[in-house]
C-alpha cells in the first residue's frame, strides 16, 4: 500500500513539473541574426516622449551606423515605457518603420496585465510589438546573451 502512495506522490510531482510554463528563456528567443557582431538591448522604462524620442533616434543611428545584418537590436519596454508600444501612440509609425528593418520591440505583458486591472480595460498595443511576459527579465536574458544594455 504504502508503494503505491509514494509511486503516485511521484506520478503527480512529474506531472506537474511538466505541465509548468515554459522558462522565460524558452518563450523569448533570441532575434533570428545568425550574423550580428553586436548585440544591443535599449530599456524603455518610463513615458516621458522624450525619452521615447531618444531611444528611436538611438535605435535608428544604430541601423544607419551598422550594416543591418551585422547588429541586433532590441527595444524592452515596461511600466510607463509601454505608452510607446500602444496603439493610439503619435510616433507609432516610426516604431513600425524600425520593426521593419529588424528593431525587435518588446512590450511587457505584466505591466500590460497591471494597466487592465486598474483601467478594467486591456490597452492595445501595436501588432508588431513582441509580447513578453517580464520586461526586466527579458533584459536580463539578452544581457546574459551577449547584448549590452543601453538605457538612454
Amino acid at each position: 500500500m504504502m508503494r503505491s502512495q509514494i509511486f503516485s506522490a511521484m506520478l503527480v510531482a512529474l506531472l506537474t513539473w511538466a505541465a509548468m510554463p515554459l522558462t522565460l528563456a524558452q518563450q523569448v528567443p533570441l532575434q533570428d541574426k545568425p550574423f550580428a557582431e553586436h548585440k544591443i538591448v535599449l530599456q524603455l522604462s518610463d513615458g516621458d516622449v522624450k525619452k521615447q524620442a531618444l531611444v528611436l533616434s538611438v535605435a535608428n543611428n544604430l541601423l544607419k551606423a551598422y550594416d543591418p545584418d551585422k547588429i541586433a537590436v532590441e527595444v524592452v519596454t515596461f511600466g510607463p515605457g509601454i505608452d510607446l508600444l500602444l496603439s493610439g501612440n503619435e510616433r507609432r509609425k516610426q516604431v513600425e518603420s524600425l520593426i521593419a528593418q529588424g528593431v525587435r520591440f518588446d512590450i511587457c505583458l505584466n505591466t500590460v496585465d497591471t494597466v487592465e486591472r486598474e483601467t478594467g480595460k486591456r490597452p492595445e498595443y501595436i501588432p508588431g510589438a513582441t509580447p513578453v511576459q517580464v520586461g526586466v527579465g527579458q533584459i536580463l536574458f539578452l544581457a546574459e546573451n551577449g547584448y549590452a544594455v543601453v538605457r538612454p
